[in-house]
């Protein structure tokens, strides 16, 4: 992206980009139906894409099924190639909908300046909800034993505004959503998502007085270390 873009040139960016992603799963309906089945929609999962159905688990590599009988777990090597079909488009999916909101923060944040190690996380945040919400599953001591992980790490993040919160919520959610088999709703929240911020950012929605100075003042904050990076680098 350029180093000043317009709110009208950002709409018509976004709206080509989601023409495009629309356009080409819709395609994808219409010709190849039967690819649909290994997408992450209508709240699939990798296990049912490939044609397990497990019950409870009674013994190592064993589930009991509807019937009440024990059975061993043998993957074909067909089932294993769908899981992992599955699992590569719902991982590549979170960050083509992560795309253009990423483009949205970058944009409506160039005034005042930005992170770019925070952008780079909103891109890869959704890639490990994915990831936790198919282990978890129904598991429920599995996800008391996430809980408890998270907890000792004590992830915390310094957030300079409340809007970049906004933006860590709305890349958890696209994970949620792949990780559960809905990215196509994740989808369409991205779209009124990104769409919502450029009409606030183009009608300068809520401005106050008095955040031209704060933002002169943290643009100036900004562009000074900016300028001890660069020289500290040279």
């Amino acid at each position: 992206m350029s180093q000043e873009i317009s709110a009208q040139r950002l709409s018509l960016q976004l709206t080509a980009y989601f023409l495009l992603l629309f356009g080409s799963v819709l395609w994808t309906g219409i010709a190849k139906p039967d690819l649909l089945s290994v997408m992450p929609f209508g709240g699939t999962n990798a296990l049912e894409v490939a044609g397990i159905e497990l019950g409870e688990q009674t013994g190592a590599g064993k589930f009991s099924l509807a019937s009440k009988a024990t059975v061993d777990i043998q993957p074909t090597v067909r089932q294993i190639g769908l899981m992992v079909v599955f699992l590569t488009l719902s991982l590549s999916g979170t960050l083509l909908v992560m795309l253009p909101i990423t483009w949205t923060y970058t944009a409506t944040r160039r005034e005042i300046g930005f992170r770019k190690n925070f952008v780079r996380a909103l891109m890869v945040l959704p890639i490990c909800a994915t990831t936790i919400v198919m282990l978890i599953q129904n598991n429920l001591a599995l996800a008391f034993g996430l809980a408890a992980m998270v907890a000792a790490v004590r992830f915390r993040v310094a957030l300079s505004e409340a809007i970049d919160g906004i933006y860590i919520f709305s890349s958890i959610c696209v994970g949620l959503a792949a990780g559960v088999g809905h990215l196509g709703i994740a989808a369409v929240m991205a779209l009124f998502f990104c769409f919502t911020n450029v009409l606030l950012w183009h009608f300068d929605y809520g401005q106050n007085p008095m955040d031209n100075g704060r933002i002169a003042q943290k643009r100036a904050k900004f562009e000074a270390s900016a300028s001890n990076s660069s020289q500290q680098l040279s």
